[in-house]
């Protein structure tokens, strides 16, 4: 054995002199010593490893992960999801039947818009051979077959609830809403766009609003967004939907109607009802005109069961009546239906307009929450009862001097580019007593009134909600019958110029 090897301070992983490179005996001896601690080195490991695992509380570690299985995700079609989203993202879901499209199809051809709108009304049955779909309507499709899903109560709620999935199974490109409504519902389509634009279509929603009567409501659910008003439901939500629909179905065979169905399936999955206060279901009976005169502060959506309603606008048909509502809606799509208030301080008139609609004149100072509560001129969709609503609702008097004198829209037309001029009629239909104040007369005197205003971007929905004000011009003159007002943003500290205050 060599002298070095003998020497007790000699370092073994140090050569000591350039011939341990060519002594096999030295280069055994420090492999056998690398291998010596690289055995220390992986018992230390194993050991630490399993001390760890058997005290720590963490369940998963960072460092050491055993791989996971891939999942199913939604995929967002299109390369422009960022874009802001516009009519062609939608894609509409009607649900229809043949025996009641001829009647009904009056209602989507004042709202569908052939060159920009996507979608289809979906029929039970194909139309005859000799039958002339027509020019400029929505396209139809036949439904699947849905006869082999339990129902009972309406035969054809489960072929209805499926339109979301044939739907999105028909992989149109650049889609990121869903959109359900009835054949008789009547879609504002650029307010829709509106409203959706508001939410990341990249996420879960599902989008619309409630019955009316409270009754609806209790019977069907108050967290569910009745179909004839309209619903939304995202790409992501779609996706998902119809990864369980035709099994979650059967589950709720039980339930009424369609939109209970989607509704449960919806709820399966997570995924709440976001309310948007513009989709109307309107499940009453009788005069729409104290809802339609006191609309909520939100953009109008939809309307539905038109044909159960008095027609909107006295001494017409109910397409003639939505064709005149439609006229100012084309002009100024935000503004439709939204309320102003104004005070004539010197008559002591208070004034309250629906732009596109109605103007009301009180010969009196009413405040702003009777202004806002709408007349109750209508019934319970069921029982024809007089309420509960899901809103607060105030009495039309008897007395003919505590009631407003109406007026209805007459004419619109654009001033320049960025405002409006609509012009408003005095109504002559109302029956029974007149006033004989004098007080009421002078606002007799009133025949029409013109009202001016700028138009309501798209993004004035993007901001937080407040009802615009308005103010009576030329000192309330009235020339040839006529008085202007003019709607505008309300200043600030503008309530200091109440009538109501000292």
């Amino acid at each position: 054995m060599s002298r070095d090897r003998m020497d007790p301070n000699r370092n073994p992983l140090k050569p000591s002199n350039s011939k341990f490179l060519f002594n096999p005996e030295a280069q055994c001896e420090v492999v056998a010593l690398c291998w010596r601690i690289s055995f220390l080195s992986c018992l230390v490991g194993s050991i630490s490893f399993v001390l760890y695992s058997a005290f720590t509380t963490t369940r998963e570690t960072h460092w050491l992960r055993l791989p996971e299985l891939p999942r199913t995700r939604a995929r967002i079609p299109g390369s422009d999801g960022a874009a802001p989203t516009n009519i062609s993202h939608i894609l509409f879901g009607i649900g229809g039947s043949l025996r009641t499209w001829h009647d009904r199809s009056r209602y989507s051809s004042l709202w569908w818009e052939p060159n920009s709108a996507r979608g289809f009304v979906w029929l039970d049955e194909k139309p005859a051979e000799n039958f002339s779909w027509p020019k400029g309507s929505i396209p139809y499709r036949v439904s699947e077959d849905a006869t082999r899903f339990k129902s009972s109560s309406s035969k054809s709620a489960p072929r209805i609830a499926r339109i979301v999935l044939e739907s999105f199974r028909l992989e149109l490109p650049n889609v990121r809403w869903f959109v359900m409504g009835d054949d008789d519902t009547v879609f504002f389509t650029r307010n829709l766009v509106t409203v959706l634009a508001k939410y990341d279509h990249r996420q879960m929603w599902y989008i619309g609003s409630n019955s009316e009567s409270v009754e609806q409501d209790v019977m069907h659910g108050y967290s569910m967004a009745f179909g004839g008003g309209g619903f939304a439901i995202s790409y992501p939500l779609a996706a998902e939907l119809a990864n369980i629909l035709d099994r979650c179905l059967n589950r709720y065979s039980h339930f009424y109607g369609s939109d209970q169905r989607v509704w449960a399936c919806v709820r399966e999955v997570g995924v709440p009802l976001t309310v948007e206060r513009g989709f109307h279901q309107i499940d009453i009976r009788g005069d729409l005109y104290g809802i339609l005169s006191a609309h909520p502060v939100a953009p109008l959506v939809s309307l539905h069961h038109l044909d159960d309603v008095d027609p909107i606008f006295p001494h017409r048909t109910q397409i003639d009546a939505l064709k005149a509502l439609m006229d100012p809606y084309r002009i100024d799509p935000a503004r439709i239906l939204q309320q102003s208030f104004c005070y004539d301080r010197k008559r002591k008139w208070s004034v309250s307009i629906s732009w596109g609609y109605t103007i009301q004149i009180y010969p009196s100072l009413v405040t702003a929450n009777v202004l806002e509560t709408p007349f109750q001129m209508f019934k319970t969709w069921r029982t024809w009862g007089n309420g509960p609503f899901t809103f607060n609702t105030r009495p039309v008097s008897s007395d003919p001097c505590s009631q407003p004198v109406v007026y209805f829209v007459d004419a619109v037309r654009e001033a320049g580019w960025t405002g409006s001029l609509t012009t408003y009629k005095r109504s002559d239909s109302k029956g029974g007593r007149r006033c004989e104040k004098a007080d009421y007369a002078r606002s007799l005197a009133v025949e029409s009134i013109t009202v001016s205003s700028m138009k309501m971007g798209p993004d004035y929905w993007n901001k937080a909600p407040r009802r615009q004000c308005c103010e009576v011009v030329d000192r309330g003159s009235i020339r040839r019958g006529s008085m202007r007002i003019r709607i505008r943003k309300c200043r600030a500290h503008g309530t200091k110029a109440s009538p109501f205050d000292p």
